[in-house]
């Protein structure tokens, strides 16, 4: 290809900026609102949350990234058909890398949790159906991914629900609470270590050469948590608590457990989403270095160089460090009031989501799994603790971001076939 003869060096380096520029977006909005729980219920700071972020994201996103990724995230086009001009797949994944940037950058300025794989999806979906072919996408697999708007919240909505009210009954609606929660928590915990191993095995390790069937993690899953468990029950026996004490002192110590609790599965969370959703931003940039370093071939794995890898990872970290808080302060403070047992709740509930969509092949959306988790908290509480109009606008931007991804990737496809030209 004369294409990549000539502009193949640049090319890659115009990938390599607007990838960045992509993993800049998917830490400024996905990972601010996965930690946002964390922060509206005051049992980490934002400061705090960030700097944890960083350290678990990054992990997540280096070590456990993946050296392998699929060219065409969610196998959602089929590159064959582009056997005979490469050049357009490497134009549509630049495009379909800014495009999907930008819009995140605007929706963080919104303070709106929306999908960075619903952003790169409709990017790619948008150069390909417009500027190439529309049967050259799988409509079912977008499908099954817009299904994900209603799969996703719905789930864990109903178990944050669920969990809450059941803490709610033990617990906090009891006439002894500190003495329910020196028995109950230790379930809870066992639960939080169960769900958060059973995420890192399925999402956070699965590319490092862990070849663990279905009941190996289990085993080490259910490990995890019993280890958890004891540890919990150990310190919770240790404090010690006065019994003529007023309600509002026994609720404040209670809830300072359930803040231990936020901190060990937001942790888990966030190694977990670094390891997955790094491939929104270095999957598509995998494909163009794999097709100008091979001079046109299209292959359906890319191997990831560990520069691209930790690009990636660098990239979400300064997005959360540098943006994140717009979008923390929507997903903590303004969908409905919480308190660490509350967003305890929703983490539990969103990890286990993870955990059910993994295991029965359903699509869902962490950001609407965590978004819907909160709703689920804050319904227990009745409607009128829900921000009604907040609401309102984040379902409607997750309801455009397939078509913004889209309209703005076309734009930039055709601006870089026209600067380029076809081989």
């Amino acid at each position: 290809m004369d294409i990549f003869a000539v502009h193949g060096e640049l090319l890659i380096y115009l990938a390599l900026v607007v990838g960045f520029l992509m993993a800049f977006g998917v830490g400024a909005n996905d990972v601010a609102n996965a930690m946002g729980t964390s922060v509206g219920a005051k049992a980490l700071t934002i400061k705090q949350a960030i700097f944890v972020a960083m350290i678990f994201e990054f992990a997540g996103a280096f070590l456990a990234g993946g050296q392998v990724t699929s060219t065409i995230r969610k196998g959602i086009i089929d590159a064959n058909q582009l056997a005979g001009t490469p050049e357009l797949l490497v134009y549509g994944m630049i495009a379909a890398l800014l495009a999907a940037g930008i819009w995140l950058l605007i929706a963080t300025y919104f303070g709106w949790p929306v999908s960075t794989t619903h952003s790169i999806v409709g990017a790619i979906v948008g150069f390909a159906a417009v500027g190439i072919s529309a049967d050259i996408v799988s409509w079912g697999k977008v499908g099954t991914i817009v299904m994900s708007w209603v799969v996703s919240p719905l789930m864990a909505g109903t178990i944050a629900f669920l969990i809450f009210t059941s803490v709610q009954k033990l617990i906090i609606n009891t006439d002894n609470p500190l003495e329910n929660a020196k028995r109950y928590v230790p379930f809870y915990m066992f639960l939080a270590g169960f769900m958060i191993a059973l995420v890192t095995l399925y999402k956070g390790l699965k590319h490092v050469g862990l070849d663990l069937n279905f009941s190996e993690s289990l085993v080490i899953a259910v490990g995890a948590g019993i280890v958890i468990a004891v540890i919990g029950k150990y310190m919770i026996s240790r404090l010690k608590f006065d019994p003529s004490a007023d309600r509002d002192y026994h609720y404040t110590n209670l809830e300072k457990i359930f803040g231990v609790l936020m901190v060990i599965t937001a942790c888990g969370m966030a190694f977990a989403h670094g390891s997955n959703d790094v491939a929104n931003a270095i999957g598509p940039l995998a494909a163009v270095v794999s097709v100008v370093e091979s001079g046109g071939e299209i292959a359906k794995k890319s191997s990831i160089p560990l520069g691209v890898l930790f690009l990636g990872a660098l990239g979400i970290v300064v997005g959360l460090a540098v943006y994140g808080s717009r979008v923390i302060a929507t997903v903590g403070k303004k969908i409905t009031e919480l308190t660490p047992s509350r967003g305890f709740a929703a983490e539990l509930a969103a990890a286990t989501t993870v955990v059910l969509a993994s295991g029965t092949g359903l699509p869902i959306s962490t950001t609407h799994t965590l978004v819907g988790a909160v709703l689920g908290v804050g319904l227990a509480r009745g409607i009128a603790a829900l921000n009604l109009g907040i609401i309102k606008t984040i379902v409607t931007s997750w309801v455009i971001t397939l078509p913004a991804g889209a309209l703005l990737s076309i734009t930039f496809y055709f601006i870089l076939k026209g600067i380029f030209g076809v081989g």
